[in-house]
Order: C-alpha cells, then structure tokens, then sequence
C-alpha cells in the first residue's frame, strides 16, 4: 500500500519529530512511503526554546524525507497537496498537537478529502493542546473533521476527541517506547562519574513547562530527604519562568540536593542522564501523554508518576514504577520514598523488560493497519 506521512522530521527536534520518522521507517517495511516534511516549522518570534533545530551528532532522520512545507507560506500548502495528489496514496498520516498547524494542516487535509480516495489518519498526541482555550479548541474541531480515521495514546484523549467528533473512527493505541539511543547508554556507575554525581539519583527529563508540576516534585523533596539521602536531576530547557524555580529550590534549602542542566540534550548525551539515575520522576498537573515516559522504558528506567492522562494507563502501580496523586507533593513523596526503602528498582526494570512488547513499533504499525485496511 502507499503511506504519505505529513509531518516534522530532521532537522527538527523533539519528540513529534523522532516519532514520526521512526513510525515512518517501521510502516515503510511493509509499504510504499512518502514523507512530505518541513522547510520551516514555527517562526523565531513564536518558539519559546532557543531553536527548534536538532544539533546532534546521533541525529534521527528519515533519509528519503523531502521538506517541503513551510509553516509560513501558503504556496508550499498547496505545493504539499500536489505533491500528494502526484504520490496518489491509500493513506496519509499527519500528527495533531498544537493549533499553530490549524490554517497549514486544515488547507492540505481539505484538498485531500475533496479530491482524493485517500483515506486520512490523525495521530493525536494532544486532542486538546496543554494550556488551551476556547480558539485553539475551536480550530482542533475544525482540523480534525476532515480526518477519516484517528489514533489517540490513552482514554481521556479519546473521550476528549469523542466530544469533538462523536463517531469518529478512533482507536487507542499506546505511544511506542524510544529506544533508539539504548545502545548509547552508560553503565549507572560510569554516567554519574562523568555527571558529578554519586549515590541515589531521581531524574526529571524534558521542557520545563507549568502543566509538568515540577513545582511540585520541588516541595516534595524536603519529605524525600528528610528520610533518604537522594540527588534531584532536572534536565531540560526552561521555556519560561526559570527564575521562579531556582528561587523555590533556594527557598526550600535545596542548592545542595539540586543538580539543574538547563539545556535541550542532544541525542548522543540523552542516555547518559537517564543511566545516571535510578527511576524517572513525571509530576504532571495534566497530560494526555507522554514521550518522556516511553523514553524512561526505552531506557528500562522506573516511572513515579501522577495519575494523569495515559501515564495512568502506561505506568502499572507497582510493577513498572509508582502512581501519585497530580498535585500533591506529599503522595510524590511518598512513592520516591517507597521505591527506596523498599528496593524497588531491580523488579520494576525487569517488568518493564516484559512489558516494553506492547510499546513497540511494530504494535502501533499493526494498529495502523488495522484501522485503515491496510492489511496485505
């Protein structure tokens, strides 16, 4: 069959980015694949990080994606459509996350609804986008309703989607794990070494941005050491408010217990942090998903989680990590305790082990399939 993917790819970073080019590369095992990437994703004025661009050496790239579409310039829509048109595929898969892409995906989703058999496929990493409002729910509805078919990564999404579109074609599927940098990893001894650190090590991994609560796992901290002897890890680019954070961890006694790598990690050093820790913490105020839990399994690292969106689903209390409360320092503190004091990590990696089968690529190729009849 033939596969259109629409989508960001290198040299783009984050995790839309890498999970479209890996999807891309499973579903091309089996089919005929097109990827229609970016010239140009957000303008300079809009992105909130230093640069959207990945700069490193260990680069995840598709090598027959063609960038073609740029956010800015209506002309390249029309040009990704004809471009499309020309390839005449039996599918076409574009990723949902944010309204930004609301004029550029409503555009070229239209054209291919009005004047192709194609059948079209949103994958839908955030239905409603975190800190939305009234607009960007509007445009969601008005993108998603060209779509024939929908993959979402955990049941409130798909409620969220069901009262958007109420017979929409919609299955659940769990975001694949990443563990193309696995190999890449060092022993936990070597990575602390080359970090500066030693003894127990938590890990908070990703953006810095307010619906990830690590306010939160700060005021937890206190309570952690008051009863284990830990290092707090937070490494990632602040997207706004650092100032409020670092005076938090001065406020609460922390500069000794707080190690702060405010930078976005290339891919060659990203496993370094994780073998350097002993369990990643997520203490999100809200989420749909998450790429950094999938990440934490790619590494065979234990999750503390809240129970919010599909971490509920994907972290098994008890068996591959810990399940808190969103918002609570107290029930964080809790679990990070528990995993300690009761010697959790070695079971919780050799359950992750077992359960990573139904995180893989192959299982979301299949869904695909599945859902579009794209069986052979």
């Amino acid at each position: 069959m033939k596969i259109c993917f629409i989508g960001p790819s290198y040299p783009f970073r984050g995790g839309i980015a890498h999970y479209m080019t890996l999807l891309s590369e499973e579903l091309r095992k089996k089919h005929d694949v097109k990827f229609f990437s970016f010239k140009r994703q957000y303008p300079l004025w809009l992105y909130p990080g230093t640069s959207d661009r990945d700069t490193s050496r260990l680069a995840v790239r598709d090598g027959q994606a063609e960038a073609v579409l740029d956010s800015l310039n209506p002309l390249t829509w029309i040009g990704t459509y004809s471009r499309i048109r020309k390839f005449d595929p039996d599918l076409v898969i574009i990723p949902w996350w944010v309204a930004f892409w609301t004029p550029q995906f409503w555009t070229i989703s239209r054209l291919i609804r009005r004047n192709l058999k194609a059948k079209l496929l949103f994958i839908c990493h955030n239905v409603v986008e975190h800190e939305s409002n009234s607009i960007k729910k509007f445009c969601t509805k008005l993108v998603l309703k060209n779509g024939t078919h929908f993959i979402v990564h955990c049941e409130e999404d798909l409620k969220n989607l069901r009262d958007i579109i109420p017979q929409a074609n919609a299955v659940k599927s769990f975001h694949p794990i990443y563990d193309a940098f696995k190999n890449k990893m060092a022993d936990k001894k070597q990575a602390q070494k080359q970090l500066s650190l030693s003894g127990n090590v938590i890990l908070f991994f990703g953006f810095i941005r307010p619906y990830k609560g690590l306010k939160y796992l700060l005021e937890a901290m206190p309570d952690v050491l008051s009863q284990i002897d830990v290092t707090l890890l937070v490494v990632g680019e602040f997207w706004k408010d650092k100032k409020q954070y670092i005076e938090q961890i001065g406020r609460l006694g922390l500069n000794d217990r707080v190690v702060v790598v405010d930078k976005y990690v290339p891919n060659e050093d990203v496993g370094r942090y994780f073998a350097a820790c002993d369990v990643v913490v997520l203490p999100y105020v809200s989420a749909t998903g998450s790429g950094i839990a999938q990440l934490a399994y790619g590494f065979e690292k234990p999750v503390i989680s809240t129970r919010t969106g599909s971490l509920g689903e994907i972290v098994i209390d008890g068996k591959t990590g810990f399940l808190a409360e969103p918002g609570d320092s107290e029930s964080l503190a809790a679990s990070i305790v528990d995993f300690y004091q009761n010697e959790m990590e070695r079971g919780f990696i050799d359950n992750i082990k077992k359960e990573n089968k139904r995180f893989s690529w192959s299982v979301m190729a299949e869904k695909i399939e599945q859902l579009c009849g794209l069986e052979q």
